[in-house]
């Protein structure tokens, strides 16, 4: 087994309606922080030490994925923003932020969520707190743009912020602790409801790949943010990945391919995005030889799309895909547990 690093790597509308509604009731504008200047200065810790803000932001930009969701769900609309490529359209907007934006003016795009910061760019939208608390910046990044405003970063590990802490820390830093938590709540509640429509996801154990890299199977771990979602809906990480997984804090492992007949689950559950890339992995012939394939619980989630709400999880990704998602897994679950 060989491990790659971390950084190798809303009905849907009535949810991003409400989470923008109950922003409005607070009394902030859409473009910034909270009312006043009640509860600042605020100390939030991260990865890199803490940052202090001094009074409710006006000029909030967003770097990586999903910091621009949480924003927007509670109210504040970014002045910049990165371009999604995988999952956006051709303006690079992701279908579940072009919905919460619907009639409102869009930020301005800089740099790609999945590539280095656009520190040019970002320093030209002047903003006056900047959102990565799920993101994979370094040390150095992080020093650059705390030159251009205080930064909000992960508070423990790159690519590793759940979805719920994302919603909660940004609620504190755009003074909307009470609107964040309400969202958190809202959030669980819709995930909960859709899933007890579906008993047979209960307790199923799964593995979650990214496909087969060079002969071996890519596995993540329950610590990725994607992982802890599907656990979210109920069903269990297999003992296997856990079990099998090499020491350190590393999100994702590789299985050699002969080694796949003893990673025992009732699904698998894998991420493409195209249908060809799921094609082209169902014809591996040692993914043949997986347990969960061969009891047919094979549960692939196509479309970049899908993969970015689902691979990168806020409170308005979520429920844009939940319709979409359980099904699928669901699916694979009656037929591997019959």
């Amino acid at each position: 087994m060989s491990v790659l690093s971390r950084r190798s790597f809303l009905g849907t509308g009535a949810l991003a309606a409400s989470a923008l509604a109950l922003a409005a009731c607070s009394g902030g504008s859409t473009t910034g922080g909270g009312p006043g200047g009640a509860g600042y200065p605020v100390t939030i810790p991260h990865a890199f030490g803490s940052t202090t803000i001094q009074s409710p932001p006006q000029r909030v930009a967003t770097v990586s994925a999903a910091n621009q969701d949480v924003a927007i769900a509670l109210g504040v609309v970014p002045v910049v923003m990165p371009f999604f490529e995988y999952g956006g359209d051709a303006e690079g907007v992701l279908p579940w932020v072009r919905d919460a934006l619907r009639g409102k003016e869009m930020p301005r795009i800089a740099g790609r969520a999945l590539e280095p910061v656009a520190f040019e760019e970002t320093a030209a939208a002047a903003p006056d707190l900047i959102l990565a608390t799920y993101s994979g910046l370094d040390r150095a990044q992080y020093d650059t743009l705390s030159r251009i405003a205080p930064v909000v970063a992960y508070p423990d590990a790159a690519y590793a912020t759940s979805w719920q802490d994302q919603t909660r820390i940004a609620g504190r830093a755009l003074g909307r602790t009470a609107e964040a938590e309400q969202l958190v709540v809202a959030t669980q509640a819709r995930l909960a409801a859709a899933t007890r429509e579906y008993p047979q996801l209960a307790g199923a154990t799964f593995v979650y790949t990214g496909g087969m890299d060079s002969g071996q199977l890519g596995v993540f771990r329950p610590t990725d943010v994607r992982v802890r979602l599907l656990e979210d809906m109920g069903l269990r990480t297999a003992p296997f990945v856990e079990e099998n997984a090499p020491a350190g804090d590393a999100v994702y492992y590789t299985v050699s391919g002969e080694l796949l007949p003893r990673v025992q689950s009732d699904l698998l559950v894998g991420f493409f995005g195209s249908p060809d890339l799921d094609a082209a992995f169902r014809a591996e012939p040692a993914v043949a030889t997986m347990p969960a394939v061969r009891a047919d619980g094979y549960a692939p989630i196509v479309g970049a799309d899908r993969v970015a709400a689902s691979s990168s999880p806020s409170v308005l990704s979520i429920p844009w895909v939940l319709d979409d998602y359980l099904p699928i897994l669901a699916e694979a679950a009656t037929r591997s547990r019959r």
